[in-house]
């Protein structure tokens, strides 16, 4: 393993303050669902997983948790970190019964119930659990980019599952369509 303090990029002897700060940042640039869809996601999520044992190896010897589950993933990140590979992975249904497994609902699980709702379409359930992660934690940087972005998308979606017929799904997989229609018919007058 590389020198932990290389890879945070902090000097030798850095303060606990000083090895959170460098991880967060880390964390914020090389988290894999920043490169969802690109073709820098393999070597992020190796950069990611780098950035975490050296976080780890560094914290080990301190009484510090990790600075935030959140950008965690994998093996090292405990069970949040197995919620994020999955959905990574597609695997919503496995993500979403590993989390609802987990008893302490903290702001990191209100966040990734989010993820879950918005990989599966439904923006007000995932809107609403951005929201409660950034209460419960405001300074998290992900949380926020999340809430901000779901609050303006899918107003008008809703869980589909939960009407018993195919017409009701037409009609709304109809009106979400038309919604759309009608916003860039706006747009282009």
């Amino acid at each position: 393993m590389k020198d932990p303090y290389e890879v945070l990029g902090v000097p030798h002897g850095a303060s606990e303050e000083e090895i959170k700060k460098a991880y967060r940042d880390l964390a914020r640039k090389y988290h894999p669902d920043n490169y969802a869809n690109n073709p820098l996601a393999d070597l992020a999520q190796e950069k990611m997983k780098e950035i975490n044992e050296a976080y780890d190896t560094l914290m080990k010897g301190g009484s510090a948790p990790n600075p935030s589950s959140s950008y965690s993933s994998g093996s090292s990140g405990g069970a949040f970190g197995q919620v994020r590979e999955l959905i990574r992975q597609g695997r919503i249904d496995a993500a979403e019964s590993m989390l609802d497994g987990i008893a302490t609902h903290n702001a990191e699980w209100y966040y990734l119930r989010g993820v879950i709702a918005q990989r599966r379409g439904w923006m007000d359930e995932a809107a609403q659990n951005f929201r409660i992660a950034v209460n419960m934690d405001p300074q998290n940087y992900e949380y926020r980019n999340a809430a901000n972005a779901a609050s303006g998308a899918g107003a008008y979606t809703y869980r589909q599952q939960e009407y018993g017929n195919s017409q009701s799904d037409d009609l709304c997989n109809l009106c979400g369509t038309m919604m759309c229609l009608n916003c860039l018919c706006d747009c282009c007058r």
